[in-house]
């Protein structure tokens, strides 16, 4: 989970940070300009297009085509955060045995750790997959917005898409949505893992601090997101009790 963080804040201080504002079309040199940013931008206007020339929309649309393709990885974490709830038991045993701190007794306990997720056949960094094949995406839609003009001035709702949000309403949204989807995820469904919870409250501000600082399309990627999540939280936490009164029936 500190992956998670690492990752955002980066991707969020290097967006906050960049001024690339040349517009963007089929000439722009470059691999990432190419294959990331120009077809993004034209990936966007065209779903403008059939909204009446609504980029807010598009945004939303774009949103829901990548989480609905990232679902096959997310029930693939979701069976591994069953997995790993149900090998706690054996993973405290394990904490417990090899409790000193010293360098020696950490390696072995990694080790027997690393032995038990091979022989469940359980991958502890599942749940990143997701979030580290999102980032190039969020950060093409940020070149894409910024250096495409039709995008970056269009208005919707009460802010314009390649402007900060100036009441911080999407970015108070996109923090409650986070809180609330990690609230409900189901690795927390059970008894709650202690870096989940910290990380339940770390994640929401740091969504915060980085909306606060981009571009409010952004944002409204961050909220339809986390509205999403919150949705298919609410799905797997009630297949997993289905599953579970199922097993003690």
């Amino acid at each position: 989970m500190k992956k998670w963080v690492l990752v955002l804040l980066g991707a969020v201080l290097l967006l906050a940070g960049c001024n690339r504002n040349e517009p963007i079309d089929e000439h722009s040199q470059g691999i990432w300009n190419h294959y990331f940013v120009y077809p993004m931008s034209k990936l966007l206007l065209t779903l403008g297009h059939w909204f009446g020339d609504n980029y807010g929309i598009a945004i939303i649309v774009l949103t829901l085509i990548v989480r609905f393709c990232l679902l096959p990885l997310i029930l693939k974490q979701f069976r591994a955060s069953i997995a790993m709830q149900k090998l706690r038991p054996e993973l405290m045993k394990l904490q417990e045995k090899y409790k000193s701190k010293d360098p020696e007794t950490q390696r072995k306990l990694q080790q027997e750790m690393m032995q038990l997720y091979q022989k469940h056949g359980v991958n502890p960094a599942s749940g990143c997959l997701p979030v580290l094949i999102q980032m190039p995406i969020f950060m093409a839609l940020y070149y894409a917005i910024s250096r495409t003009q039709e995008i970056k001035t269009h208005s919707f709702l009460w802010v314009e898409l390649g402007h900060r949000d100036p009441y911080f309403i999407l970015p108070v949204l996109a923090a409650l949505t986070t809180f609330i989807s990690l609230r409900l995820s189901p690795s927390m469904a059970e008894e709650q893992m202690p870096q989940m919870a910290m990380m339940s409250y770390i994640m929401p501000v740091m969504i915060f601090i980085g909306a606060s600082s981009v571009p409010s399309a952004l944002s409204l990627y961050w909220v339809v997101g986390g509205c999403f999540s919150i949705i298919q939280s609410l799905i797997l936490r009630a297949q997993m009790k289905a599953a579970k009164a199922a097993e003690n029936s």
